[in-house]
């Protein structure tokens, strides 16, 4: 036999020279400098900043999730390893970081960026804005993705859907508010864009890191502060400092947080690769909103147990809220065509989104929250 494994075997060499593993065949591929179907792929190495301390296993876990899927449906070939504030670059320096190439990936509350344009804010939340699954609605099914990508394009960045809290809770209070005047004058650390809308009801907003904020709280630098919600609040110890818990987080009805990604190592990634991290952080998206709504609950005992007390932000100051922002949406569009482009979709989305949600979600949720189970 010539190919030394029996009679059978040579008859198969002569009738498929091309794909006996021990014929003339593989010989040729090599001699033409083809490489065999199974390769060695060269190894990826990116880092990730996020915007938010370690110690929030939610806000910061969210990049661990991520990066563990990347690296598992890479084979280990596609490792990101993930870096607090400070590490690499500042909480808020991650767009900057981006744009100059500092880093290849980012994880962050778009909104924080507001100063730069506007319509950053549309791509994580506004005051009386999309909640967490009509957000997502509007990214995948609307034109979110689309709109937003345009945007980032201005920066140097791709964008991917990574995160979403749900509905937030108003922030802690050293006195509850029980009017629209109990309001005025208050140093209020609060999110980004909704500072806006704080300011014009009367408040004084404070954009202050989530590390940062509890010293701030305790020194009385601040007279109320928000962040999220009872699992982030409660590892943060703002029941110990502000007893008065509001709700609910009228400006962040579905905020959602960004993978941000430098558009030069999106595009030098293979078609496998992108597909892997799109994969991923749909993966990641999907699994912050799971771990909230799993551990919310118990979280908000706890802090009622510590003595903290709930009240809902009073129908005056709501409505002044809610009047003030639709105002500002306005002037914003009338000076930025970047935001008015953008939001004339999500507010025509968001219109369509709560007349069906009226006559389904929110009455169904109604009906159940109100009974004994």
């Amino acid at each position: 036999s010539s190919c030394g494994r029996g009679p059978s075997a040579s008859t198969a060499c002569r009738r498929s020279r091309s794909t006996c593993a021990c014929g003339a065949g593989i010989a040729g591929v090599l001699a033409a400098g083809v490489a065999p179907a199974v390769h060695a792929q060269a190894a990826i190495r990116w880092r990730l900043t996020s915007s938010f301390p370690k110690a929030l296993d939610t806000l910061f876990g969210v990049n661990d999730v991520f990066a563990a899927k990347v690296k598992a449906m890479s084979g280990g070939k596609f490792e990101i390893t993930t870096h607090a504030p400070g590490e690499l670059v500042p909480a808020f320096g991650t767009v900057d970081a981006l744009q100059n190439g500092t880093v290849e990936a980012a994880n962050t509350a778009p909104y924080y960026y507001f100063g730069k344009d506007e319509t950053f804010a549309l791509g994580c939340a506004i005051p009386f804005g999309l909640n967490s699954r009509q957000m997502t609605a509007w990214m995948f099914e609307g034109n979110g993705l689309k709109l937003m990508r345009e945007f980032y394009a201005n920066y140097n960045i791709i964008n991917f859907p990574m995160g979403n809290t749900g509905a937030q809770m108003g922030g802690w209070f050293r006195k509850e508010i029980k009017s629209l005047k109990d309001f005025k004058g208050l140093k209020f650390r609060c999110g980004g864009f909704a500072g806006k809308v704080v300011e014009r009801i009367g408040g004084t907003p404070q954009n202050i890191p989530g590390g940062e904020i509890y010293q701030a709280l305790e020194k009385g630098t601040i007279d109320a502060a928000e962040w999220v919600g009872p699992y982030d609040d409660l590892k943060l110890g703002f029941a110990k400092v502000a007893k008065n818990y509001a709700y609910p987080g009228w400006w962040e009805g579905g905020p959602q947080l960004d993978l941000h990604i430098n558009t030069k190592a999106w595009e030098a990634l293979s078609a496998e690769n992108k597909a892997i991290v799109e994969s991923a952080a749909a993966y990641a998206h999907v699994d912050m909103q799971a771990k909230y709504d799993g551990k919310n609950a118990a979280a908000l005992k706890q802090l009622v147990a510590q003595g903290a007390k709930l009240f809902p932000f009073p129908k005056d100051l709501m409505d002044a809220a809610f009047k003030e922002a639709t105002a500002l949406y306005d002037e914003i569009g009338n000076k930025n065509p970047n935001w008015k482009k953008v939001y004339a979709d999500y507010s025509a989305f968001r219109r369509e989104a709560n007349l069906w949600f009226r006559f389904t979600e929110a009455r169904f949720d109604s009906f159940m929250q109100s009974q004994k189970l």
